[in-house]
């Protein structure tokens, strides 16, 4: 008899989902799938409100990354208004959106991932967390815990709430950041320096010895990737065009805009999961399948254009012999560019406009539809708006990284049960370290799932093995 083994709920990522394993009549994985299973209201409930709100309503959609959405959202009300922004205004979303990505990769690294690589696979689940890792490693914990907090900061800084800022607006922001900033600022940048090259430095003796496994195992396939790039091809994050290239880095599509993203991206849906598909719709659906995120960025640029995130660059590269296919190395590209976005935050620190106040452009309804694109921590972000005359929102389509990354996810759960999961029978007990690893492959994306549905309420633990009949061989239930 073959049956499903279900993990549900999916931990250490933000949000809710399950993961069902299905095994054949020989014990052997068949397929998995990662199921999402949150309901997304935000599109929907957006309709009828002034697209001036609409920065402050989808910031909310999510506490780990709002700040994603703001700027996506002020981005495209520019577009509606047909302003450009002031100088100043750019280089301070930049800035913001610079600390958003540190200090979500440091979230991600230090507190849901890292407990895997330095308490181990097998360990004790309930000590495989955060608080044995302050237990374990209480200099690395606090570390990790003082980077988040930098990029925190300075998100307070600028928008006075490090969660939920209502702050940039369409037009630009709404204020500069104060000289008192700047300096705080600049005083705890060598601390983040420091801290993010003992991460670097620690994990790339882990890839060097009891991580090798991981590298070939979790999620190392062939895929497009998918990021923004600079007009000379440099690691971009706000601004630029769209790229893709393919795992022997041709270039497959460049010089992309945002505007006919309907163009070249489709979205598919599975009976099984509330999260679309989406796909690179010249090669259909799923040979389409493409990442995006820290390792697709990397992937997608020529460069960085800083000095000590270049040299590491070189070094992801040299590691993979070119294109890094392997999903388990998103860890260390968030490394790369924590120290990118550090290298970034230095340089603009020190530009006045940082502290100017020419911050603001003004206009009316001039388009009733727009499309604004930026790089969130987890990967590309597309917010779409139509409005009528008075610039009240009539649709929204809102293209998640998470989403982005679906097909990548369920492949990279196959392939980790493929590789640890052998002779399961009816009634056989799958070791701990075995679905944790499965679930790991997951955290590699650091997948976003009240981004990607939107969550209603919380989700009970339902566990069900259900053979090849139908019928429901054991079922386990946490409330």
């Amino acid at each position: 008899m073959t049956k499903t083994i279900v993990i549900d709920p999916v931990t250490r990522i933000e949000g809710h989902a399950k993961i069902s394993i299905f095994l054949d009549e020989a014990g052997e994985v068949a397929d998995a799938q990662f199921h999402v299973v949150e309901y997304r209201g935000f599109e929907k409930f957006c309709e009828g409100r002034p697209f001036t709100e609409m920065a402050g309503i989808t910031a909310r959609i999510c506490g780990i990354c709002p700040v994603s959405h703001l700027l996506a959202a002020a981005k495209t009300g520019d577009k509606i208004l047909a302003v450009t922004i002031p100088p100043a205004a750019e280089k301070l979303r930049r800035l913001m959106n610079l600390a958003q990505i540190t200090q979500s990769h440091a979230l991600s690294f230090f507190h849901l991932s890292s407990p895997d690589f330095l308490l181990g696979w097998d360990s004790d689940p309930a000590k495989r967390n955060v608080f044995g890792l302050i237990d374990a490693n209480p200099d690395l914990a606090r570390a990790g815990i003082r980077l988040r907090q930098f990029g925190q900061t300075i998100i307070e800084l600028l928008g006075a709430r490090k969660i939920h800022a209502a702050w940039a607006v369409p037009g630009g922001v709404r204020s500069p950041l104060s000289e008192e900033g700047r300096t705080w600022i600049r005083d705890r940048l060598p601390e983040s320096f420091a801290t993010v090259r003992l991460a670097l430095d620690l994990f790339k003796t882990l890839l060097d010895g009891p991580l090798q496994d991981e590298i070939n195992v979790f999620g190392q396939f062939p895929s497009l990737f998918m990021g923004l790039v600079g007009t000379d091809g440099e690691w971009e994050h706000y601004g630029g065009h769209l790229r893709f290239v393919d795992s022997e880095g041709t270039l497959v599509a460049d010089r992309l805009s945002e505007d006919d993203y309907q163009t070249f991206l489709g979205e598919a849906v599975e009976p099984w999961s509330y999260l679309k598909f989406p796909y690179y719709k010249p090669w259909g659906y799923p040979d389409g399948i493409y990442r995006v995120g820290p390792l697709a960025r990397l992937n997608v640029c020529d460069r960085i254009g800083m000095a000590a995130a270049d040299a590491e660059l070189q070094n992801l590269r040299d590691r993979a012999n070119g294109t890094v296919t392997s999903s388990f190395l998103y860890h260390y590209a968030r490394l790369i560019e924590i120290l990118a976005c550090l290298e970034h935050i230095q340089a603009l620190v020190d530009d006045p406009d940082v502290v100017s106040s020419r911050v603001r452009s003004h206009g009316g309804v001039n388009q009733l539809e727009a499309i604004g694109v930026s790089e969130a921590p987890r990967g590309t972000l597309f917010h779409h708006y139509k409005v009528d005359d008075n610039g009240l929102i009539q649709s929204v389509n809102l293209i998640i990284a998470t989403g982005q990354n679906n097909l990548a996810m369920n492949k990279t759960v196959t392939q980790i049960a493929q590789e640890y999961i052998h002779g399961a029978t009816n009634g056989s007990e799958i070791p701990e370290g075995m679905l944790n690893r499965v679930e790991a492959g997951i955290r590699c994306f650091d997948p976003c799932l009240s981004c990607s549905t939107h969550a209603a309420g919380q989700m009970p633990l339902h566990i069900q093995l259900v053979g090849a009949d139908g019928a429901v061989v054991s079922e386990r239930y946490r409330d």
